[in-house]
């Protein structure tokens, strides 16, 4: 009886030892997901920061026709990972990792300048908790939702260049309204570890509500000075924040 209960107390021990080997294991994969009004070439400098430190990086580019449609686009890429992930969401982005991170591959969720909704949370539903910096959105005729091109630089990326902002307002993805009215379905915060990033200029997304929707899901807040494309403008900033979370490091 005592042989039995030495090895089984050795099982057990041994088990513990490889979960825990397990556990601490670094993440290596990275999912990007853009926003809103933006494509996936946004995250072109933060892809080849993390790539250079020898992360394996994979860009969603979803078609933002319906939360549903972008969550499936997501899926779809977190499916190909051959390992944990850390799951990032720039803008709508948010409310796509909110619900696509539940995936077990996710071990993180990472929000930039984005929503970090609870369950029942719509992006219009939040926005209209806080007053927005800016209201410049239009609608076209088939339900679609896009910056004024000529507010564009001003509200979405007023740390970019120029002719960046300008190519950008003229080349930006529509959003359906039907995705900002679609309530999100499950919070995967309440279970994963979250970061999050406050862009401190930003003229789209009230930096109150990031903060406060941040501090609701015990994030791990770090306030960046940038616009609304932070991603874009401070890659290297927000390249640091995704490699602690693979980390684990607060």
């Amino acid at each position: 009886m005592k042989i039995s209960t030495t090895l089984f107390r050795a099982t057990v021990l041994s088990l513990a030892l490889t979960a825990a080997a397990h556990a601490a294991e670094p993440i290596k994969n990275v999912v990007l997901v853009h926003g809103a009004y933006a494509d996936g070439s946004g995250w072109r400098g933060v892809y080849d920061i993390l790539v250079r430190d020898g992360f394996k990086v994979s860009v969603v580019q979803q078609p933002l026709t319906g939360l549903d449609d972008d969550v499936q686009a997501t899926r779809r890429v977190l499916d190909q990972q051959d390992g944990p992930v850390v799951l990032v969401g720039h803008s709508y982005g948010g409310m796509i990792i909110t619900d696509a991170g539940a995936d077990p591959k996710v071990k993180a969720l990472v929000y930039v300048a984005a929503l970090q909704p609870d369950v029942g949370d719509s992006v219009i539903g939040l926005a209209r908790t806080m007053k927005a910096p800016s209201d410049d959105v239009k609608q076209t005729k088939d339900g679609f939702l896009y910056l004024n091109p000529a507010r564009f630089a001003a509200d979405f990326a007023a740390d970019l260049p120029a002719k960046q902002t300008a190519f950008m307002a003229n080349a930006q993805m529509p959003a359906a309204l039907a995705a900002f009215n679609a309530p999100a379905k499950v919070a995967t915060w309440r279970s994963k570890p979250s970061y999050a990033i406050v862009a401190s200029e930003d003229m789209t997304l009230s930096p109150d509500l990031q903060r406060w929707m941040y501090k609701r899901a015990g994030a791990h807040i770090i306030e960046i000075k940038g616009s609304h494309a932070v991603f874009i403008s401070q890659p290297a900033a927000v390249a640091k924040v995704i490699e602690a979370a693979a980390r684990g490091q607060h």
